[in-house]
């Protein structure tokens, strides 16, 4: 053995080394039987911490969120500041007309027929005095118009005989005149009257409403009733506007411009042309 080397001492065990290697491993100041706990590499996590992982995992996604619903507005706010009613119109008359005429057709077309139709009939008496078989030809071009001259024709008439010659200001009146459900009476009301008694349900606002996920109906009266329940009454009639021109520039029927939309990021619809979320399958026209 060299000089000046001590060999290790042979009394202590195993069990004794072992006993000191595990108290070594204890912190200063760290009371008694109170080691630290340590994580090794590799080693399974503890449970508690991994309730603390679920607890803290992300809400499931609810299109209807007020954050979201709040987000959308503002966004069409901005892109769409002050739209109104695209049916030319100078009076609540004129403006009935021109929603029951536009009945599967577009606005444009009917705008090409009223300016020469109250030409030849500018009062509401003077459409009452005629017989349907005479304003056909005037409408034939805006389609229906068999049907639509029925409906013109009549609600003239209850209008001069029920209502004095003016257009009721109300929901319950208005749904009396022949032609008229709740999309053309919501129209006259908001547009004209600035009375907000409901949401305007076109093919726009249908088509948009559910890709936007604010509806799963089909049926224009359940759509109203969910853009209710979601949209603050405030908004109503300016949301109409609103999603209707926005049907008209970007979100198309067939080929959406989605990559210009400025909801896109916030819009899952199954039937985007471009997309950077993901698209959910029941969120579609």
């Amino acid at each position: 053995m060299s000089r000046g080397v001590i060999p290790p001492r042979s009394g202590k065990t195993g069990r004794q080394q072992a006993r000191n290697s595990r108290a070594s491993v204890i912190s200063k100041g760290t009371k008694p039987g109170f080691a630290r706990k340590r994580l090794i590499p590799g080693a399974e996590e503890p449970a508690a911490n991994l309730g603390k992982r679920e607890r803290a995992a992300p809400r499931r996604y609810n299109p209807l969120a007020p954050e979201r619903v709040s987000d959308i507005l503002k966004r069409l706010d901005q892109t769409y500041p002050d739209v109104k009613c695209a049916l030319t119109h100078r009076n609540a008359w004129e403006l009935l007309v021109a929603t029951i005429l536009s009945a599967q057709s577009t606005d444009v077309r009917v705008n090409m027929v009223t300016p020469e139709l109250f030409k030849k009939y500018p009062t509401v008496q003077d459409f009452a005095r005629l017989e349907p078989q005479q304003l056909e030809p005037d409408v034939r071009s805006t389609g229906f118009f068999r049907n639509k001259s029925k409906s013109v024709v009549g609600a003239a008439k209850k209008i001069v005989n029920d209502f004095g010659g003016s257009v009721p200001e109300s929901m319950n009146d208005l749904l009396t005149l022949p032609g008229v459900a709740r999309k053309t009476a919501n129209v006259v009301l908001g547009s004209w009257f600035g009375r907000a008694e409901g949401v305007v349900v076109d093919t726009h606002v249908h088509r948009i409403s559910r890709r936007l996920e604010l509806t799963k109906n089909d049926d224009p009266k359940k759509i109203e009733e969910d853009l209710m329940r979601a949209i603050p009454p405030q908004k109503w009639i300016l949301f109409s506007h609103q999603i209707i021109w926005h049907g008209r520039k970007l979100c198309l029927a067939r080929s959406p411009k989605c990559a210009e939309c400025p909801l896109e990021n916030i819009c899952h619809a199954e039937d985007k042309t471009w997309s950077t979320v993901e698209r959910h399958a029941d969120a579609k026209a």
